[in-house]
């Protein structure tokens, strides 16, 4: 079993491994740049950690691969009666990470 950690990025959480590719909200940086990322656990087999102390040592380490953006998200506010609709659309942008190393 290999090493993996759950890493925090834009307000969500990521289950990442060395060599994964993930997509996270927009980082700063053209493709080639090195991100680190705090852990929020690190499973090494079959040792688990997650006291904060232990944490802090863990650095989890990854390589921009390209800025995209996510699929087209329509929104139609719509009342009743009145004849009120509204009609927005929304794309998040993305950037795609390599972890390229997990270090304890």
């Amino acid at each position: 079993m290999s090493a993996y950690a759950i890493v925090k990025t834009g307000g969500k959480q990521y289950k990442v491994a060395v060599g994964d590719v993930v997509e996270v909200e927009k980082l700063e940086g053209e493709p080639g740049t090195e991100h680190t990322f705090t852990a929020v656990l690190f499973v090494d087999g079959g040792e688990v950690t997650t006291d904060a102390d232990a944490l802090a040592k863990v650095s989890v380490t990854g390589k921009v691969v390209e800025q995209t953006k996510g699929p087209k998200i329509r929104i139609h506010k719509f009342k009743n009666k009145t004849g009120y609709h509204k009609r927005q659309g929304h794309r998040q942008k993305l950037t795609r990470v390599e972890v390229t190393g997990i270090s304890k």
